[in-house]
């Protein structure tokens, strides 16, 4: 993919990236520590960590493109090379995601037909529910934090030289 409407893809698609990567990972935290919401989330939840697994290699191959078509700099490098580190992030997203909805599912077909061996699988699956809770808090926060690094990188490349800090005396600057 290269260009939509005239302009880089990478440009549009890497919103999407922006938007569910926090979302996705504020839902997860959420269903994995709330077992009551991630009842009502249900496989809203590992759909839209797929989308966003999925929004992430095409973000990627539209920056790929870009970078070929841009001047090579330190900065547009920095971003790719940041950019390039998203994708197990995302599907770390993924993995937690169906985890902690197949766990919820299970827990709650368990509850609802309780039976005198439900005990020992009962612990067995809070042990799961625990160790998805932490991975999922731990995953969240490292996608988050990795794509803001990754935004502000590309921010930078973008906007390192494209404004100024004064006024140019342009309409609109407010001095009218």
């Amino acid at each position: 993919m290269s260009l939509i409407n005239g302009l880089p893809a990478h440009v549009l698609l890497v919103h999407f990236v922006v938007v569910l990567v926090p979302l996705t990972a504020l839902a997860l935290v959420v269903s994995a520590v709330w077992p009551v919401a991630a009842r009502r989330i249900g496989v809203v939840l590992p759909v839209m960590a797929l989308v966003t697994l999925g929004s992430v290699p095409l973000a990627t191959e539209a920056g790929e493109w870009l970078e070929r078509h841009v001047d090579s700099d330190p900065l547009v490098r920095r971003h790719a090379e940041l950019g390039d580190g998203m994708l197990p992030w995302a599907l770390g997203l993924f993995v937690l995601a169906a985890v902690v909805w197949w766990t919820t599912r299970r827990t709650a077909a368990a509850e609802s037909g309780a039976q005198g061996g439900a005990q020992a699988s009962g612990r067995t699956g809070s042990v799961i529910r625990i160790a998805a809770a932490v991975l999922s808090v731990v995953v969240a926060a490292g996608a988050v934090v990795d794509v803001y690094r990754i935004g502000d990188s590309g921010a930078k490349a973008a906007w390192h030289d494209g404004y100024s800090k004064t006024a140019t005396g342009g309409k609109g600057d407010g001095d009218e």
